[in-house]
């Protein structure tokens, strides 16, 4: 049966009872007022109208107000005739009465009337004392099966008062217990409900449900534990440090690596917040700094310094950030390899300036006249030495310029210089070169005075890197302008070319290292110049910059701040 058949059958009993509860009282109790109503009809009126009667025979006068009176009852008893017996002593009384009104004097004739009306009374008493009889057996009978049907439903009802609640709670507290058993991973649990309902059919659901989790974790939890142990074991393996936390930052899990980084163990942190970890560990903290992601850390680790590159990765299910891992790669043999190639660089740099100062000087003693003269072809061969010398000379300084950018190691003597020594020193250095091809320097001063804190070689070694691209890069018996100006308590220095430009495609690449415009002839540089320009403009506090368009020129420009004295 269904446990709404169940209801409905529990809920109509419960109504029936009451209704016929109900229909009972009301056909008692109207059953009781017909009797009473008969009693108080029948004969309670004619013993009133009788002893009314009675009352005026009493006063020995017959007057007209009391034949009036008489009359009047006599006529209420007429109508109200009921009991056996009652209508001959009526008919008696009213030709008794008749003769009365004719011969008052006689008191035989009232004696009559006086004895008929007794009849009346006696009739009607005879009569209300069995109507209560029989009323009194009515209401006996109406209250014992009144009582019986109260009893069986009574009976009814307080059966399905204990047990019908148990037919609902039952069921659903074991659901209960299988659902907490579930919750917890206990898919062996099972409910037996022997109930042909909604809850059997609820039970048997269950119990696949149940059947079904089993079975998926004993086939995949072997497998799952297998490939979890191979995933910790080549995360141990690793050795970049990795960190895994999840979408409310709760550590998961360290490698070894990051153990011995962070100086914790994994069994002491698993599952803690990880900014509660951070109060007292300053590496960790540096690792949940959102604008830490993607630099480069030194960390003092096995015994020295070591350099590992932060990678922070979001993990994400359906779009939705579910953790993240923290990746700190290790990139220390790239800084050794890289500080054993400066260093190499630097060396040999060094070591080459002094045999090419020797073949320089010596290609410009060839030249002197003392030492003696030389033929056109000889001279073309001592120039042509001469150059070389002097382009190996500026490529040996540059990587020795660059050794110092990539160590860290640049040495700035600061000084409050006026532009107009930078501007003096950059010329000088440029104008043989300038003169062959014939090239005019412009120089548009606009400084006031203002003196800059800077390092005036290393300044005046980026304006002459510039001046010497631009005068490389115009054409014959062109124009280069030097500008200087002032614009927000900085001093701006500009070198402006009429040349063949940059495409804008290269604009954002030119200040990076070895970098050269396809296009560029080989013999133009190493692609460092620019790279180191930037390196001290902006070791001093600077900005560089460019502006370009591709077949009318290019502009190269870097700012300073203004020498602001000491009051």
């Amino acid at each position: 049966m269904r446990l709404k058949t169940k209801l409905s059958i529990g809920i109509g009993f419960l109504f029936t009872a009451i209704l016929i509860s109900g229909i009972l009282g009301i056909i008692i109790i109207y059953q009781m007022k017909k009797d009473a109503r008969l009693i108080l009809e029948d004969n309670y009126e004619t013993l009133v109208y009788s002893n009314n009667m009675l009352s005026l025979l009493e006063q020995q006068a017959w007057d007209t107000n009391m034949l009036r009176k008489f009359e009047f009852n006599l006529s209420k008893q007429e109508r109200n005739i009921t009991e056996p017996g009652e209508g001959a002593a009526t008919s008696a009384v009213r030709n008794i009465f008749e003769q009365l009104k004719h011969h008052p004097e006689n008191d035989s004739l009232e004696a009559l009337i006086r004895q008929r009306i007794y009849e009346i009374n006696t009739a009607n008493q005879q009569a209300i004392l069995h109507k209560n009889q029989l009323a009194e057996a009515n209401a006996r009978r109406f209250s014992n099966y009144l009582m019986i049907v109260f009893g069986l439903l009574a009976l009814v009802a307080f059966t399905l008062a204990v047990n019908f609640p148990s037919i609902i709670s039952e069921p659903i507290q074991t659901l209960s217990e299988g659902i907490k058993a579930i919750v917890n991973k206990d898919y062996t649990k099972r409910i037996r409900i022997s109930q042909h309902d909604e809850f059997g059919d609820l039970a048997k659901a269950f119990n696949t449900m149940a059947e079904k989790l089993d079975e998926y974790e004993h086939s995949n939890l072997a497998h799952i534990k297998f490939e979890k142990s191979r995933i910790d074991t080549i995360i141990n393996q690793m050795n970049d440090g990795i960190i895994g936390l999840d979408e409310n930052r709760n550590l998961l899990f360290l490698n070894k690596v990051a153990e011995n980084l962070l100086g914790i163990k994994e069994v002491e942190i698993r599952g803690k917040y990880a900014p509660d970890i951070a109060i007292s560990n300053d590496l960790m903290r540096s690792l949940l700094q959102e604008k830490g992601q993607n630099r480069e850390l030194k960390i003092y680790a096995d015994q020295k310094e070591s350099y590992f590159h932060l990678d922070v990765l979001s993990v994400t299910n359906n779009e939705k950030v579910i953790g993240q891992v923290i990746v700190l790669r290790n990139i220390t043999p790239f800084h050794e390899l890289n500080e054993a190639k400066t260093n190499f660089i630097a060396t040999i740099s060094h070591e080459l300036k002094t045999p090419i100062a020797s073949i320089k000087m010596s290609a410009q003693l060839l030249m002197d006249d003392r030492v003696g003269n030389v033929n056109s072809e000889q001279e073309e061969l001592v120039k042509s030495i001469t150059d070389d010398a002097e382009r190996l000379l500026k490529i040996t300084s540059e990587l020795l310029n660059m050794s110092q950018v990539e160590t860290g190691h640049i040495q700035l003597k600061l000084e409050p210089v006026l532009p107009e020594i930078i501007i003096d020193n950059a010329t000088s250095t440029v104008s043989s070169l300038a003169q062959q091809k014939n090239i005019t320097i412009k120089i548009d001063q606009g400084t006031y005075e203002q003196k800059m804190l800077t390092d005036p070689e290393k300044t005046a070694w980026v304006l002459t890197n510039f001046l010497t691209n631009a005068v490389k890069y115009s054409p014959e018996d062109g124009e280069v302008v030097l500008t200087t100006s002032m614009r927000d308590n900085n001093i701006l220095f500009s070198v402006e070319d009429h040349g063949r430009g940059i495409e804008e495609k290269y604009l954002s690449r030119i200040f990076d290292r070895y970098f050269k415009v396809p296009g560029t002839p080989e013999k133009v540089g190493t692609g460092l110049g620019l790279s180191i320009s930037r390196e001290f403009i902006e070791a001093q506090g600077g900005h560089i910059w460019v502006k370009s368009r591709f077949g009318e020129g290019s502009t190269f420009g870097f700012s300073l701040p203004v020498y602001q004295a000491a009051v």
